[in-house]
């Protein structure tokens, strides 16, 4: 069963919303019993000193963490004041993608082109760890765009033979100009036109769960602006490091990306395992 139903609280009255399932792995997501009743005050939990979604789960407060793609195997664990929660982050392999581009810029920027990548790393830095205290009225999210799966989440990167870091969200490929919906409700809390990323857009969703949709054709929302579910923000593009038409469409949460597909339903998170 990919989710189940609960009562996710916002001040002052419960929503209805759907959590991943519990997938303690690199890049997935861990849902953590905090022992507290919901009828008492929501806790605040925190995972390697950052403050986590907190949701009620079949009467208790629950942790909803992001697992960074780099965290090692082993114990993790959720921090409600002094008391520690503890779980396991399991192994998962995932596959390996080479890719070759023509523009060795695109590879091997020059000292120009790094300043600019730098400027904007810290921007999407700061888009990604953006954090409110409005619950996201739904942790079940729709895929922003049809299209054909390509690179899935997770992939061990090699750019003309030259290691990268790994995939962070999952590519979906459709023709350029094909419209492109917010995965859930939210804000726009950034846009831009970035060197690898190319036009982009990010929504807030509350409480540390964020959308980034790149590689855009156009963008039709800006910064500030409220979204509904599946309201149109752009068009599928190839602006950026690309090598065809598509939307690379990345989850955050707690400001780490995590498996886009463990957010929609009856989509299979499993796709992309190496064989």
């Amino acid at each position: 069963m990919r989710a189940i139903v609960l009562a996710l609280v916002l001040t002052p009255m419960p929503l209805l919303a759907a959590v991943p399932e519990h997938r303690p792995v690199p890049g997935g997501v861990a849902v953590v019993d905090l022992e507290k009743p919901s009828d008492e005050a929501q806790p605040t939990a925190r995972h390697e000193g950052r403050r986590v979604l907190v949701v009620d789960h079949r009467g208790h407060w629950h942790a909803v963490v992001g697992i960074g793609l780099d965290a090692d195997t082993g114990t993790g664990e959720v921090k409600v004041g002094d008391q520690a929660f503890g779980f396991t982050i399991e192994h998962r392999e995932y596959a390996e993608q080479r890719i070759t581009l023509d523009d060795d810029e695109q590879v091997s920027p020059g000292e120009e082109t790094l300043e600019r990548i730098r400027r904007e790393h810290a921007r999407i830095h700061e888009a990604r760890e953006t954090r409110s205290d409005r619950q996201p009225a739904d942790l079940q999210l729709d895929l922003p765009v049809e299209g054909r799966f390509t690179s899935p989440f997770g992939l061990r990167r090699y750019f003309n033979d030259q290691p990268r870091n790994p995939h962070n969200g999952l590519d979906i490929a459709n023709e350029p100009g094909t419209p492109i919906g917010a995965a859930g409700s939210g804000e726009v809390i950034e846009t831009g036109d970035y060197f690898f990323n190319g036009k982009t857009v990010f929504v807030g969703h509350g409480g540390g769960l964020v959308t980034m949709y790149c590689h855009m054709q156009d963008i039709d929302v800006a910064t500030g602006e409220r979204v509904e579910r599946g309201e149109r923000i752009g068009t599928v593009g190839s602006t950026g490091r690309v090598t065809g038409p598509h939307l690379h469409w990345t989850v955050y949460l707690n400001g780490e990306a995590v498996d886009p597909l463990l957010f929609v339903e009856g989509e299979d998170a499993d796709f992309n395992e190496a064989d």
